[in-house]
Formats: C-alpha cells, structure tokens, sequence
C-alpha cells in the first residue's frame, strides 16, 4: 500500500497543474532534406561532365579531310575498321538543338551508358547547324579517358554530322 506522504505529494501535484494547457509539438527538423536518386544522378552527371571536358583542352585533330582520332597505343587498323563502317552503334546520341553545357552531360551519360551496357560502338549525331557541337564534340570525346576513338561516321549512319565512337568497355 501507498505511503499517505506519497498520495498527498500526487494530489498536490495534480492540484498545481489545473488549467495549465499542454505546449503544442513544434515538428521542426533541423537536418538537410534527403535528395531524390534523380537529383543525386543529375548532380553526378554533372560532376562528370565538368571533370573530363573542358573548352580550353585543344587535341591535335586533322584540319583536312574527315574527323578522327585515336588514343595513343591504339591500333591504327581499329581506326581503318571504324572508318569502314566494320562496327555497327549499339546506341545513338542525337544532340540537334542542344547547348554546349546539355550536350556535355549527355555525352557523359551516354559513354556512362555504353560502359554499363557493355556497348563497344556508339553514334553521336551533331547535325550541321552553326557548327558550334560539330567543332567541341571532338575536342571532348578526345579528352574522355574511356574513349579509344572515334571517326566520320559513314553515309548510313549519317556522314559528316555524325562521329562513331569506340568506348573502352573493361
């Protein structure tokens, strides 16, 4: 049985807290919202993007003839084979109507792609326009350590505004 000390002390206590209103709970959290996976893609594309190409980097591209280049330590022959028309894309870019910084991310994430398909051979279609993509492209697919190299692509893939592209997969 209860102590009469304790019922008193419970009974005063219960006595000093008539007509007191409870605080309403204030839901403030005070940590950084969590980002939706697209966000987080987004940001990382981004990343990428900005980390392989610059506008600056100026590789030594011919200024007669088609556009190609090749990594140092490729094959000339994989060259000839990818001028040829010998591989085929498995994916294609199409960039008409893209700025510089879009068409930036969306060669990122297509060689992201290749590599995580497993896609040896892409086409990257930058049109004629004002020529503006047709001049950048090569200077940053040339930058990107995953690409072997690239050339004009042939007729049925879509001639001189379009680059085949060959990714280094393993």
């Amino acid at each position: 049985m209860k102590n009469k000390d304790e019922l008193n002390d419970m009974e005063s206590f219960a006595d000093l807290m008539k007509g007191i209103k409870p605080l309403k709970q204030d839901k403030r959290h005070f940590r950084e919202a969590t980002k939706s996976r697209n966000v987080t893609i987004q940001r990382e594309q981004k990343i990428d993007a900005d980390s392989f190409f610059s506008d600056s980097y100026q590789p030594l591209l011919p200024h007669e003839g088609p556009m190609r280049w090749k990594q140092s330590g490729v094959d000339n022959h994989l060259l000839k084979r990818l001028r040829r028309g010998d591989f085929v894309p498995d994916l294609l870019l199409d960039l008409h109507g893209m700025r510089q910084t879009e068409a930036k991310l969306e060669i990122a994430a297509l060689i992201r792609a290749c590599i995580k398909q497993r896609v040896e051979c892409c086409s990257v279609m930058h049109g004629y326009g004002s020529g503006i993509l047709k001049q950048q492209l090569p200077m940053w697919l040339a930058q990107h350590p995953k690409v072997l190299a690239f050339h004009q692509a042939p007729k049925e893939w879509g001639s001189d505004a379009a680059l085949l592209v060959l990714i280094d997969i393993e």
